[in-house]
């Protein structure tokens, strides 16, 4: 029997590169500052140690390296002071870049889609989010089978009586990946079916739905954690949480609600990876309320703004979203116990200063989803036979009743409704009356 005692595995050294085009103005150096401290934060997140970082001006973009010769050597002397055995470039880099400048530097280099590939991956947590990973990561490695790369120019046997030259070793890795492509969508479309029966089960015991949307690490998870009492997991890292999370609460007026937690934006998003946002961009598409939760303090936070807004107003160009969807959000100016208090935070209309940490702000954020949700409601008038209790048992559950007339065979009640729940009594209605 082996005594041996396992050897811990040390941490990978890595340096951080943001190769940067853009002119050299001063909001132009504060834009890549926050640009390059937000790559160490997604490096970091899973687990890589950071010992060199920096931004590299490009006069023009190399097609063989992307960086100038004097740039990839000086970038190969530091890699070999600082041991670093992976070097992080923040922006899309062709297969022929990357395998180019691993052997210039000695080491392994990943541009920003791996990295949030990698991250991705390890946040994953539902059936859903899973497979739109591992889809992204196929899709992303079948861009990257070039034939620069010769061990995938091996000649297998044909097939058939005539042989042939086969198919080469390249041609038969993009065919196996294209096959594995083809059934995890055949699998995702079938668990989006499965959510999507789940929705429809929400909307008949209808509840409001408010979805928590914001930048990553913008403190949505804490706020909602917060506001649920849940534990929801939520770290000082990038891509802390990737699926929804949903919990139900009470409101101030009593009406109950749906809170949904979801992953965070970032700006330059992967195209592999778009598709994975769906499951969040589904559960945003079907909120009353849209909170978008920003960090206040972040040097950088119009631009975070911006880049969510941005996702959004995609959304309503696709059909996703509706187009008036900026009558639903609420901005939460979260992180405002870094700023000194919600008093030190700039006055914004259609925003509440919070501190999800403290709780500082909390009711007030509740009291303007409550009163976000009565102005969205109609007054309407019914008139409910006596004997049909469980009409007006329904009415008192989901709205709110204003008034109410007892007579000997009906009861006329005046309710303010959703307009969703508005025109699910009113289906009701029609259905008993057939």
């Amino acid at each position: 029997m082996s005594s041996e005692v396992p050897v811990a595995q040390s941490p990978t050294r890595a340096a951080v590169i943001l190769p940067w085009e853009r002119p050299d103005r001063q909001d132009e150096v504060r834009a890549a500052e926050a640009r390059l401290e937000e790559a160490v934060g997604l490096a970091a997140s899973i687990g890589l140690v950071i010992v060199r970082q920096a931004v590299l001006l490009l006069r023009a973009r190399r097609p063989a390296t992307l960086l100038g010769s004097g740039q990839v050597e000086s970038l190969r002397q530091a890699v070999q002071e600082d041991r670093v055995a992976v070097v992080v470039v923040d922006t899309r880099l062709t297969p022929v870049q990357q395998r180019n400048l691993e052997k210039a530097l000695g080491c392994k280099v990943i541009d920003r889609t791996a990295l949030i590939l990698d991250i991705f991956g390890e946040r994953a947590a539902t059936k859903e989010g899973s497979l739109q990973v591992e889809l992204a990561h196929l899709e992303y490695q079948r861009s990257r089978l070039v034939r620069t790369w010769t061990h995938l120019e091996r000649q297998r046997g044909g097939f058939g009586f005539l042989g042939g030259p086969g198919e080469t070793q390249i041609e038969a890795d993009r065919r196996m990946i294209g096959d594995r492509i083809v059934r995890l969508k055949r699998e995702l479309e079938q668990v989006r079916r499965t959510r999507g029966l789940h929705r429809a089960a929400r909307r008949r015991v209808p509840f409001p739905v408010v979805a928590l949307v914001g930048y990553t690490n913008a403190g949505k998870s804490t706020l909602f954690n917060a506001l649920t009492g849940a534990t929801v997991y939520a770290q000082d890292q990038l891509f802390a949480t990737l699926d929804p999370t949903m919990r139900g609460i009470r409101l101030p007026s009593g009406r109950r609600i749906i809170l949904s937690d979801t992953v965070g934006f970032i700006s330059d998003l992967p195209t592999e990876l778009i598709a994975a946002f769906r499951a969040t961009l589904e559960e945003v598409a079907e909120a009353d309320i849209i909170l978008h939760v920003r960090d206040i303090s972040h040097p950088d936070t119009t631009a975070q703004r911006a880049d969510v807004e941005e996702v959004l107003e995609g959304m309503a160009t696709s059909g996703t979203l509706e187009g008036d969807w900026r009558r639903r959000v609420i901005e939460v100016q979260n992180k405002a116990d870094l700023l000194g208090g919600r008093d030190a935070v700039p006055p914004r209309a259609g925003s509440v200063a919070i501190s999800a940490i403290t709780g500082d702000g909390l009711p007030e954020l509740l009291a303007a989803i409550d009163q976000r949700l009565t102005e969205a409601m109609e007054i309407v008038q019914y008139t409910i036979p006596v004997k049909d209790g469980a009409l007006l048992a329904w009415l008192y559950a989901h709205g709110e009743v204003t008034s109410r007339d007892d007579g000997e065979q009906a009861i006329v009640v005046t309710v303010r409704l959703l307009p969703a729940d508005r025109a699910r009594f009113e289906q009701q209605l029609a259905s008993r009356e057939r």
